[in-house]
């Protein structure tokens, strides 16, 4: 993102074998932007080499900004700080073969923890210095930012940031107050938000059981006291959330937050402040490494389209839809534009037109548009062929229960998927949330759901429906789908490895899936070695409640964390590291926790 309308020139090369792929200005087929503010410009840059780039080269690159009176800086000059000790210029390995890549999902600011991004970091660190192999890529399964989770001094942050880059405001239909530039002189700005979100009264019984009485937004996280509304806001958290620049600017001032939340505010404060600290080397990281993401529901709300009723409830309320529409509209454009610049072109050709110097024009139009959209999920033509799925926007709805679990891939969906997947060796299929979950977790979440509180406990999981867990297993069994997978998810904010084979079947693939959680954020600690206990005494190897689930019909066996005898959970912050063969037959597993613990997944012979 640019403070205004630059002109761009760009350089690809490999200064060693003094190759160039691409050198010169770009025009406005290879420059895409979209004003989103006075002083804010999103920018896109799509090139195609001049020569085939080889696979396992290291591509140094140059940009140049251009300004109106004709004089240039160069990004390096204006950043210095992107640079490794020696380099004189960013660089990323491109690498058709995957064979190293590091993912991970849930990277929550204000959570009490170090950032596994700044491992990212490390790593990128030392394969520059050539004492490990590059990674090929970094894969973000979800929840890359939490619009419905936000600290405190971040929304005092975000305040400042839409005031000194101008981002632009919007009137508002059907809230307590006409535009968002008014929010922040509310008295419910900060920490009280739940008041000034649209209620949905069918969901008041649920929320007075469970949560002390009080009434029930149409928006579910209990974590919303902060939850962001307008498009401005949710741009400048994605500004702060990536990048040091805008914090080095900001004052931040517990002056307008009311007395009863200082201290909560104060205790967020040194939290931030530790994340802030860490914002130059995760900059310096995403600037050397192919990075590909795709959306879970905090980075637009919680319990997004899980069940029916919500999305009744969310899609006929105007102002509910233009909280859900801007933050759709914010992903677009800061994460999921660079997955497949060609396949969102027509997403960008029919929806630039509402970015304007003035403002945005025709708001519900643009949130409609995007709303409609169909085509976020995408893969890479890589060995293996890495498949990234869409599990928010192509649910399978309930037919019969408003409060049911919707599928989190529609029958036509799952239809594409295998057409995808057929003819292929081995595949690493992306899906945010894990397909084989943690058994007795998963029960806890259908008992719930029979009661009609799905929303409760964030039955968020793929056997949550029937018809989405039966089409999904009969891809595995497709004798046409490939005989080895790897499964990378993330969602549940701990790390497992499961091992899957089909019961009955002569040739059965090969499922690995690795379950990478979170980045930022962590499981409650005693909790969780509760269920990994009790998981293991109700769900064993041999326990006969295993033929009253899906599972009848596949062995799982889980990687024991660091050759535990019986743990089979583990908890920490960080990020995932996958090493695989060509064929996805030899395949190995770390957690490499922000902490500095390395946790090896031990596969049992």
């Amino acid at each position: 993102m640019t403070n205004q309308a630059y002109a761009f020139s760009v350089k690809l090369f490999n200064p060693q074998q003094k190759t160039t792929w691409f050198s010169g200005r770009l025009d406005e087929q290879q420059l895409s932007q979209v004003q989103v503010g006075t002083h804010a410009f999103v920018n896109l840059i799509t090139l195609t080499p001049t020569s085939e780039i080889a696979s396992n080269s290291r591509v140094s690159y140059d940009i140049q900004l251009h300004h109106i009176d004709g004089s240039h800086h160069n990004l390096c000059e204006l950043i210095p700080a992107l640079l490794y000790k020696g380099q004189s210029s960013p660089s990323f390995v491109i690498n058709k073969q995957i064979g190293k890549m590091l993912h991970g999902s849930c990277r929550k600011p204000h959570h009490n923890s170090d950032d596994g991004l700044v491992v990212v970091d490390q790593q990128i660190e030392l394969a520059i210095a050539r004492q490990v192999e590059s990674p090929d890529l970094l894969m973000m399964s979800g929840d890359q930012i939490y619009t419905d989770d936000v600290a405190g001094p971040t929304l005092v942050a975000i305040q400042q940031t839409i005031e000194k880059l101008g981002l632009f405001h919007e009137e508002l239909e059907g809230a307590t107050i006409n535009n968002s530039q008014a929010l922040f002189d509310h008295p419910h700005c900060f920490y009280q938000r739940p008041e000034l979100l649209p209620d949905d009264p069918s969901t008041a019984n649920t929320y007075r059981q469970f949560f002390a009485g009080k009434r029930k937004p149409i928006f579910t996280s209990v974590n919303a006291s902060n939850h962001l509304i307008s498009f401005a806001e949710v741009m400048a958290m994605y500004i702060l959330t990536w990048s040091p620049e805008m914090w080095q600017q900001v004052q931040i001032s517990s002056d307008a937050i009311p007395i009863a939340f200082k201290q909560k505010f104060d205790d967020e404060h040194a939290i931030i402040q530790h994340f802030v600290a860490g914002l130059d080397k995760v900059r310096r990281a995403l600037a050397h490494v192919q990075v590909y993401m795709i959306f879970d529901d905090h980075d637009i709300t919680d319990d997004w389209n899980l069940t029916r009723g919500w999305e009744d409830a969310v899609y006929g309320n105007l102002f509910a839809k233009r909280i859900v529409g801007n933050a759709l509209v914010g992903y677009w454009l800061c994460q999921g534009w660079g997955n497949d610049p060609a396949k969102l072109h027509p997403l960008y050709k029919s929806c630039h037109t509402h970015f304007t110097e003035n403002g945005i024009e025709q708001h519900d139009k643009l949130v409609q548009q995007v709303l409609d959209w169909e085509h976020w999920h995408y893969s890479l033509e890589t060995t293996p062929k890495l498949v990234v799925l869409d599990t928010r926007t192509q649910r399978w709805r309930s037919e019969y229960s408003l409060s049911k679990p919707s599928g989190l891939m529609d029958w036509e969906a799952l239809t594409d998927l295998q057409q995808e997947l057929i003819g292929q060796d081995s595949v690493i299929m992306v899906s945010a949330a894990p397909i084989f979950g943690v058994k007795f977790i998963e029960t806890i979440q259908r008992i719930f759901t029979f009661f009609g509180k799905a929303l409760t406990v964030d039955a968020e999981n793929w056997m949550a429906h029937k018809g989405t867990a039966s089409v999904m297993l009969n891809i595995f069994r497709n004798r046409k789908t490939p005989p080895n997978f790897v499964i990378l998810s993330g969602d549940v904010h701990y790390s497992f490895v499961y091992d899957i084979r089909l019961r009955f079947r002569q040739n059965s693939p090969s499922i690995t899936q690795i379950t990478s959680s979170g980045i930022k954020n962590e499981f409650p600690d005693r909790l969780l070695k509760w269920f990994d206990k009790l998981n293991r005494i109700f769900y064993s190897k041999y326990s006969p409640l295993n033929w009253f689930t899906q599972r009848r019909n596949m062995r799982v066996r889980h990687r024991k964390p660091n050759g535990h005898k019986l743990t089979t959970l583990s908890n920490g912050a960080g990020i995932g590291l996958l090493k695989i063969d060509q064929s996805c037959s030899k395949v190995e597993a770390q957690q490499l926790c922000a902490s500095g613990e390395v946790v090896t997944f031990t596969k049992k012979v």
